[in-house]
């Protein structure tokens, strides 16, 4: 009769951790690793922190950033009316990020640090993935994720420019996809290098599999636009270092530059304008939903943009955006 009650008791504990728990697959939790050389500690995570790198002795995103929050943040993507239904989910989140995380992509710093840099990166995503609007169900700030490419493609965003080193595949159209949208043949070409996936001659794919589509978008946000600029991670976790130009710019580390490295003077230098103001807002609203708090986000000049000079024109923009 006692172990009767032992197995129920075992059943119980087992439904609740199902319950209550993640996708277990997911979950970090392993013991890493470790080992000193030339005096730095250099840690290995196994699948989501692979590579010996300083960043996996830290949490990796996993064990603090687990499938229901991912669900809270983006809790409309797959109802009726999006456009992408059934395409994202934490699983490819996760497994794209793991590429990433040995570089330091949500492994900088402690958790809070690591959890800021989520909701930052995904605050972007939110905003160039939304079908929300005002009354919205469920509010404007639930529905990122809502779509996976640009639906009515007015051109083909091919630069003849590039013909030599990026040249467009015969019929291929280089229109938004992705989580952070990716534009033009030279765009889909730079990012294909990095992930070793012919995206110039296929840029399909990057719709046809969710994974791939986080990790072009975890590729810019980690990869400066130009060799003398910094990258959004680098700015927003503090590896970036002003110059005197700089700060002339106005432009200081923080979630407010990201919106310059990747969108330049579409969003930055105009003052109180939507195409900044949307991206900050889901920045504080994922701040809240993860646990973290808005009021880690930090003053109004380090999250605003709007006085801050452009690092690219529009003319000459090579970012994610549709310039």
């Amino acid at each position: 009769m006692e172990a009767k009650w032992i197995l129920v008791l075992f059943s119980i504990i087992l439904v609740v951790q199902n319950v209550n728990g993640e996708d277990e697959s997911l979950s970090s939790s392993v013991k890493p690793l470790v080992k000193v050389v030339k005096g730095k500690k250099l840690c290995d995570k196994g699948w989501e922190c692979k590579g010996w790198s300083a960043y996996c002795c830290n949490q990796t995103i996993s064990d603090n950033f687990q499938s229901y929050q991912f669900e809270d943040l983006f809790s409309k993507r797959n109802s009726p009316v999006a456009h992408a239904v059934d395409f994202w989910d934490y699983h490819s989140f996760i497994t794209a990020a793991a590429q990433y995380q040995p570089h330091g992509f949500g492994t900088t710093g402690g958790k809070l640090q690591g959890m800021k840099e989520v909701a930052a990166f995904l605050g972007h995503v939110g905003s160039k993935t939304s079908c929300g609007y005002g009354v919205a169900t469920g509010g404007p700030l639930a529905w990122g994720l809502c779509y996976n490419k640009e639906m009515s493609p007015d051109k083909l965003y091919c630069d003849d420019y590039y013909k030599y080193t990026y040249p467009c595949a015969p019929g291929a159209s280089y229109h938004g996809r992705g989580a952070l949208p990716l534009y033009w043949n030279y765009n889909y070409g730079e990012a294909g290098e990095a992930l070793k996936v012919d995206l110039l001659n296929h840029p399909e794919y990057i719709e046809q599999n969710a994974t791939l589509a986080f990790q072009a978008a975890i590729w810019r946000w980690m990869t400066p636009v130009k060799k003398n600029q910094p990258s959004a991670h680098e700015v927003f976790v503090g590896k970036w270092k002003p110059t005197k130009n700089d700060t002339l710019a106005k432009r200081v580390p923080g979630f407010g530059t990201t919106i310059n490295v990747l969108y330049g003077d579409q969003a930055c230098g105009q003052g109180d304008v939507d195409s900044m103001n949307n991206p900050i807002s889901h920045y504080l609203y994922y701040l809240d939903l993860v646990g973290v708090g808005r009021e880690e986000a930090g003053p109004h000049d380090v999250l605003s943009c709007a006085e801050q000079e452009p690092f690219e024109r529009s003319s000459s923009s090579s970012s994610s955006s549709s310039s």
